[in-house]
C-alpha cells in the first residue's frame, strides 16, 4: 500500500507504457506539496485552466440553476476526517488574500504552483477562479477551524485538462495545496484528499469520477491521491509540466 502520509513518498512516480521522452528534473520529495495545474512560466497571469469558453447559452442554463455547473459548495457542511472536522469554504478575497498570498510564496509550494510574488498577483489568479462561470470554485480547507490548505474545485469536463484525457459529462478535478511545512509531515494528505473526493460524489450526485493531475516529479502527492482511493489512469502533458491523470471512481469508492 502506497504511503498515506504525504511526504513520505521516495519511490519513482508510476509511469505508461506508451510514455517516451526524458523526464524533468527530480523535485524534493520531502518538502513538495500538493501540484496543481501550473501557469506558465512565460506568461505568469495566464489563466490557462479557464481558458475554454463556454457557450452564452450554457453558462446562462447553470447560472438560472439552484445548483450551478458545481452545486451549492458554500452548504456542502463540514465531514469527519481521522484528523478533525473538515470543511471547504469558499475564498473570501478581502479576508483570505494575505494567508493565500503567504501560502503561494512559500518555496515548496511555489515550485509547482508557480504563483509566488505580490498579493497582486496572486489577486488575481483567485479573481480569475471566483469569475470563470461556475466552473471553479476556489476554497479555503479548513481543519477544526483553523484554515490549513486552499483547494480549487472545478468542472474537469469544461476545463483545458478535457482536451488531454477522455473527459466524461461532470468529470471534477481537485488542485490543493496544504498551506504549513508542519502540516505536510503529519499525513493529513491522504486522509483529507479522500474525504474531499467523498464529498464531491455525496454532493454532486452526476459526477461518476473526481479527477487530479499533479506533477509527475511531485512524488509525495501522487503517492497521496493513490492511498487516497485514486488509480492512476496515464501520464499526459500539461503546459508546464508532465502530470499524473488520477481518477477516483465513484463505483470503486467503496472498495479502494
Amino acid at each position: 500500500m502506497p504511503p498515506t502520509d504525504a511526504t513520505a513518498g521516495t519511490g519513482p512516480a508510476p509511469t505508461h507504457p506508451d510514455s517516451t521522452g526524458p523526464r524533468p528534473a527530480t523535485g524534493d520529495p520531502r518538502t513538495s506539496p500538493f501540484g496543481r495545474f501550473p501557469v506558465e512560466d512565460d506568461d505568469p497571469d495566464s489563466d490557462d485552466t479557464l481558458d475554454l469558453q463556454l457557450p452564452a447559452e450554457y453558462v446562462a442554463l447553470g447560472a438560472g440553476t439552484t445548483a450551478g455547473l458545481l452545486g451549492r459548495l458554500a452548504t456542502w457542511g463540514p465531514v469527519t476526517t481521522p484528523a478533525g472536522a473538515f470543511r471547504l469554504v469558499p475564498v473570501r478575497i478581502d479576508q483570505d488574500l494575505p494567508l493565500v498570498h503567504r501560502w503561494m510564496n512559500d518555496p515548496a509550494v511555489a515550485a509547482f504552483w508557480k504563483l509566488a510574488g505580490t498579493p497582486d498577483r496572486t489577486e488575481r489568479h483567485l479573481r480569475a477562479r471566483m469569475h470563470s462561470d461556475g466552473r471553479c470554485a476556489p476554497c479555503l480547507g479548513v481543519l477544526d477551524g483553523t484554515p490549513m490548505s486552499y483547494w480549487e474545485i472545478y468542472r474537469a469536463d469544461l476545463d483545458l485538462l478535457a482536451r488531454r484525457y477522455p473527459a466524461r459529462p461532470h468529470d471534477t478535478g481537485i488542485h490543493l495545496l496544504v498551506g504549513e511545512a508542519a502540516d505536510r509531515s503529519r499525513g493529513l494528505g491522504s486522509a483529507l484528499i479522500r474525504a474531499v473526493a467523498d464529498l464531491i460524489l455525496d454532493r454532486r450526485p452526476a459526477c461518476a469520477r473526481v479527477v487530479a493531475e499533479p506533477d509527475l516529479r511531485n512524488t509525495p502527492s501522487v503517492a497521496a491521491f493513490l492511498s487516497a482511493g485514486f488509480r492512476f489512469a496515464d501520464e499526459i502533458d500539461l503546459p508546464g509540466k508532465r502530470a499524473a491523470l488520477m481518477i477516483r471512481d465513484r463505483v470503486l469508492r467503496d472498495v479502494l
